[in-house]
């Protein structure tokens, strides 16, 4: 049997609370040991929820824990570098949230170093286990759509207002939608269809007095394809999550995944039924060119599973599976975050090439 391994986890902001923490809880064999809170409110959280977990208000506390094996961080996106960097340093694996850096030079740097320190090293990107993420993926797999000419994802929420104190809408490296909910969708088109010939973005600061790009439009080109990446703080009624055209029909998805708002709910994927399972009502309906009753009908949704990230981290460590989320996967993804934060300023289509 192999022992558990002992995670600390640096932050514990929403990110820790909502995902980290309750994740890592919920996989066997690995145990949260150590957590950095600053905030009498989040110390509190974690003892009424982690009783066994120790408290640190000191980062190196964490970092040169000789008991701790991974250390997971759950910070701003400006420390996300040099806390991953001191971590590797003392030989720890490491976790890192999305987006991995705030540049490619960053990314490259703490590739190399992992590879130096012969630890892993990989980024929190969730949005590959989301039950609408995954459904297309089958639908793809399925072939039933001919050649696919069009695909469309929004990541959309509505807020008209500013949060006291968010570091995520000042006017940061990092901070802004386009960084935080365009690193999910990037990723997942780089997994479908990998690195774009081109891409064009368009980014904007809709809500007054908000610091950091709250509105952004992506569009990969890809030889006979076109991905648009879109999202919002200001879209009240709710679009399609998921729009799939090719030559032989169409996908469209409503809804979004259940994972989080279980999570945010206080539920555990160890204390609830059917963990990731979508609600009927917003099932995907395919529409196709075959002859028959099911040439346009509804598709059940494969179900989330959030889990399986730290499952696959656990495997790594012990030496049992291949990493899924590599690192430089997640430098790709900053590449083209930068790139679009250019394409938008310069009001052109950048080249990858």
């Amino acid at each position: 049997m192999q022992q558990s391994i002992n995670v600390g986890l640096i932050g514990f902001g929403m990110a820790g609370q909502v995902f980290h923490a309750p994740l890592i809880t919920s996989v066997q064999g690995l145990r949260l040991h150590k957590v950095y809170a600053r905030r009498p409110e989040q110390q509190a959280i974690l003892q009424e929820k982690y009783s066994d977990t120790i408290i640190s208000t000191v980062v190196d506390d964490i970092i040169n824990d000789p008991e701790i094996d991974l250390v997971v961080i759950a910070t701003a996106n400006a420390v996300h570098f040099s806390l991953t960097r001191q971590a590797l340093l003392a030989g720890k694996h490491v976790v890192v949230e999305k987006p991995f850096t705030n540049t490619v030079a960053e990314a490259d740097e703490l590739i190399a170093l992992a590879k130096e320190q012969n630890r892993i090293l990989s980024v929190f990107h969730s949005a590959r286990w989301h039950s609408d993420y995954l459904t297309v993926k089958e639908v793809l797999n399925s072939g039933e759509l001919g050649r696919l000419v069009t695909l469309e994802i929004r990541y959309d929420r509505f807020r008209n207002y500013l949060r006291p104190n968010a570091w995520r809408e000042d006017d940061l490296p990092g901070s802004g939608i386009f960084f935080d909910l365009g690193a999910h969708l990037i990723d997942q088109s780089l997994q479908l269809f990998g690195k774009p010939q081109s891409i064009f973005a368009y980014l904007r600061k809709m809500r007054e007095g908000v610091g950091a790009v709250d509105d952004f439009e992506a569009i990969l080109l890809y030889p006979n394809l076109k991905v648009s990446l879109k999202g919002s703080m200001l879209i009240k009624e709710p679009t399609p999550r998921y729009a799939l055209y090719g030559t032989e029909g169409a996908f469209v998805k409503q809804g979004v995944d259940p994972q989080e708002v279980a999570l945010k709910e206080g539920k555990t994927p160890r204390n609830t039924e059917n963990w990731g399972q979508e609600p009927e009502t917003i099932w995907g309906i395919l529409n196709t060119t075959n002859e028959g009753p099911n040439a346009r009908r509804i598709v059940p949704s494969e179900k989330g599973n959030y889990p399986a990230y730290y499952e696959n981290i656990r495997d790594v460590i012990n030496g049992t599976a291949e990493l899924i989320v590599k690192p430089e996967q997640a430098r790709d993804v900053i590449q083209l975050l930068v790139l679009g934060e250019q394409s938008s300023q310069e009001k052109r289509i950048i080249d990858l090439s």
